[in-house]
């Protein structure tokens, strides 16, 4: 793939970069080179190769996913200045909210 002074000048407008315009041709000949190294990976054959993540084949620890509440309510208010209790809450940190002043009026 060429790419040509117009479309130089537009990749470096849209990556905020200030390119003097007599750098223009020199860097279309560099970024042509580079996309064309690029297309040439397209022509090698990967049948039958497994994507990687690492060149270490391991195995990496994996929890169940499970979504729950984290029952630490009580710990998290703990530290809370002003907790509104939970409905029917009997103590002022048990499952409850914090409060906040109010921003909107």
């Amino acid at each position: 793939m060429s790419l040509d002074k117009d479309t130089i000048r537009k990749i470096a407008f849209l990556a905020r970069i200030r390119v003097p315009e007599d750098a223009l041709d020199g860097l279309a000949g560099e970024l042509s080179n580079i996309i064309g190294w690029v297309e040439q990976l397209n022509e090698v054959d990967t049948e039958g190769v497994e994507p990687m993540t690492s060149v270490a084949d391991m195995d990496w620890p994996r929890r169940d996913d499970e979504i729950t509440d984290g029952g630490r309510a009580q710990d998290i208010l703990a530290n809370a200045t002003d907790p509104e209790p939970a409905p029917g809450g009997e103590d002022g940190n048990g499952g409850g909210f914090f409060t906040v002043p109010k921003v909107v009026e």
